[in-house]
């Protein structure tokens, strides 16, 4: 069965906690997925991933669709989709709840920083709730 987590963030840094647990679980060995909004997302934190922590090597690629990705351990993807049998997905972006079915674990964001966001949160927590999912906070 799929587990959801949420974690609460206090400030607008998404991309630092997207890194943050993609690498805590690529060390556990697992393959993840992470999905952005879009391109432009998806290139800046492929860019991040290579600089954002020192004597870090976080090995990844970005789906754009040029490349095969099936061999990377950590997938940003932009298409739901799941190129590298990732069994963790983090959501950068809302995702559906068929696709999040797929995924032995998921994990999202409660951004609580912003009223509009905090809300949407509530409302994705809701419907996976509601879908049989058992949501938790993290």
């Amino acid at each position: 069965m799929t587990r959801i987590e949420f974690i609460k963030l206090e400030r607008p840094e998404k991309a630092r906690h997207l890194c943050e647990l993609a690498e805590e679980f690529y060390l556990q060995g697992r393959r993840v997925l992470v999905m952005v909004q879009d391109d432009n997302q998806g290139v800046t934190l492929d860019q991040f991933m290579w600089t954002w922590k020192k004597a870090a090597f976080l090995p990844h690629a970005y789906d754009n669709g040029a490349q095969e990705c099936f061999d990377e351990p950590v997938v940003i993807g932009i298409r739901e989709e799941n190129p590298n049998g990732a069994e963790v997905l983090i959501t950068g972006r809302p995702c559906s709840i068929d696709f999040v079915r797929h995924f032995h674990l998921v994990i999202d964001f409660a951004e609580v920083y912003d009223e509009s966001l905090r809300e949407a949160a509530r409302e994705r927590f809701k419907a996976f709730r509601e879908a049989g999912l058992a949501p938790v906070m993290r």
